[in-house]
């Protein structure tokens, strides 16, 4: 992993390979229909597009690539409550267990970060930002961290996909909670997408606000109405 090294310089070989399998292993998952390895490929291809469309220095680029890599490392709808499934992303369909996924994810980065000797502040920029992508909102916190609304913007990119894709993305997400029921998912998922529509930019960046905020909305109204039935 370029980013690792880059972050990571001092850290022993073996111990990139042991860090790099387990999040392959973790992301490669069985129960994970959306949050698996297209998910993580897709959020790396919004960042590098991000990246490449304004000014983002070396060191804030490698924070949100290894956030990226954490941010749905841990994912259990075991975690969540029956009627109310979890929150990972926009995929979610509701609020978190005691311990979310994200916490979790956060506590593993910080974990595999340390063995990796990562500086201290490059772990807690990390954390921080895999922490955000539970309920995806920065508040007035935007401006301060460059990564963290990096992987925001990023992460969220689904929600602007091909119609073919977020539909299909909107399946997936069923398919991991399919224990539960359709009108509590129908209600709960609604809950945590309105929101989206109601801020006055789904994205924080200038770009995924011009170039995806159109079709983001348009797809969020599609899918409100498909789950009012």
């Amino acid at each position: 992993m370029a980013d690792c090294a880059a972050a990571a310089p001092r850290a022993p070989r073996e111990v990139v390979d042991d860090v790099g399998h387990d999040l392959l292993n973790r992301w490669s998952e069985k129960h994970r229909r959306y949050h698996g390895l297209t998910h993580l490929s897709e959020v790396l291809a919004a960042l590098d597009r991000l990246c490449a469309t304004r000014a983002v220095s070396a060191e804030d680029a490698t924070v949100a690539v290894l956030a990226a890599w954490f941010h749905d490392a841990v994912y259990s709808v075991i975690r969540e409550t029956p009627d109310r499934p979890g929150t990972s992303g926009a995929a979610a369909a509701a609020g978190a267990a005691t311990v979310s996924n994200e916490a979790a994810s956060a506590d593993l980065a910080e974990h595999h970060l340390s063995a990796l000797r990562v500086a201290a502040t490059t772990r807690r920029r990390v954390t921080a930002s895999v922490l955000d992508t539970e309920h995806h909102d920065l508040g007035s916190t935007a401006g301060e961290d460059p990564a963290r609304v990096l992987l925001h913007d990023a992460d969220l990119w689904i929600l602007a996909a091909p119609v073919v894709r977020f539909d299909e993305y909107c399946a997936q997400v069923r398919a991991e909670y399919a224990h539960v029921p359709a009108a509590v998912y129908a209600r709960e998922r609604s809950a945590v997408l309105r929101p989206f529509l109601a801020r006055d930019n789904v994205y924080r960046t200038q770009y995924a606000r011009s170039t995806w905020g159109p079709a983001a909305r348009e797809n969020l109204a599609r899918e409100l109405t498909r789950l009012a039935g």
